[in-house]
């Protein structure tokens, strides 16, 4: 099929977008790197009047370190996320999981912010700004607010965005010391959106875990920061004892749905199954981390 007809226009400025979103917000939709966009527009799964293309908009195009972290502006094409190393040495876990989204040819073309706005479920990027409590910037016609992943993500393919706003920008936490992060996940093909996704971060003080931060894609309706799992982790050991302990209460607390893919069973399985292999990783990790600088 072939999107039904609609009005195209380049923007070369969030202002100019914004200005434009305010006319037809209901009806249109922000093109980034259409990734996740043109594939709907074909199924006539979305038939908006208006298509407004970011893809002019340089001012949206960074990384850089910033308040103790890395911002990171939503045209940034995922390739470059990927490749930079800024983000390999203080946002290890984002690093990590940036190979597993899509092909690289989908890399190349793919944004930052247009995969956290889409909110797939089933999608890398929404797990891992989850499990670190990365920050969105959001702009509108009433000004400039700030969400968190948690404040941001509604339920399938939903954000609590307003029509007429813009996400501009996620800030990412720069690792604390002797923390491990690591990604785990399982596709029938690799490229292929994960049966079971596991975001996990662990960080050590001495010889015990001081935080620990686990997150799910592929087992709701948004990503499923597993918050028992992870307060059973806190203050323990982490031998497999302990690891198995939270991977199991994970398999019980979750509640995926059964589709054409995977049955709900499975999904529960796989997610036991990869919250302890990645917390296992994120321990080794931890436990040879240097000291995190920007």
């Amino acid at each position: 099929m072939k999107p039904a007809a609609f009005e195209y226009v380049a923007v070369r400025t969030t202002e100019e977008a914004l200005a434009e979103l305010a006319r037809d917000g209901q009806d249109a939709r922000l093109l980034a790197g259409g990734q996740s966009l043109m594939p709907i527009l074909n199924m006539r799964l979305a038939t908006p009047r208006r298509l407004i293309d970011l893809n002019r908009v340089g001012e949206l195009a960074y990384i850089r370190a910033h308040d103790g972290g890395v911002a990171i502006g939503a045209m940034t094409r995922q390739r470059a996320v990927e490749k930079s190393a800024l983000v390999a040495r203080c946002v290890p876990l984002l690093a990590d999981a940036m190979p597993w989204v899509g092909h690289f040819q989908i890399r190349n073309r793919g944004t930052i912010g247009g995969s956290l706005a889409h909110a797939d479920p089933a999608a890398e990027l929404p797990a891992v700004a989850a499990c670190l409590d990365a920050r969105v910037t959001v702009r509108g016609p009433a000004g400039t607010r700030t969400l968190t992943a948690d404040q941001l993500y509604w339920t399938y393919l939903t954000t609590t965005l307003a029509p007429t706003e813009i996400l501009t920008e996620v800030w990412f936490p720069t690792a604390p010391s002797r923390t491990g992060h690591a990604w785990l996940e399982f596709a029938r093909r690799h490229g292929d959106y994960a049966l079971v996704g596991v975001a996990a971060a662990i960080m050590l003080e001495e010889d015990s875990v001081a935080e620990a931060r686990l997150a799910l894609t592929g087992v709701g309706a948004r990503p499923v920061r597993a918050r028992d799992a992870e307060r059973r982790l806190v203050g323990r050991r982490p031998d497999d004892a302990a690891l198995a302990d939270a991977a199991e209460r994970v398999k019980q607390v979750t509640e995926p749905q059964s589709d054409i893919h995977a049955t709900a069973e499975y999904r529960r399985h796989l997610a036991g199954v990869l919250t302890l292999r990645a917390l296992r990783l994120a321990v080794a990790r931890a436990r040879q981390a240097p000291p995190v600088t920007t």
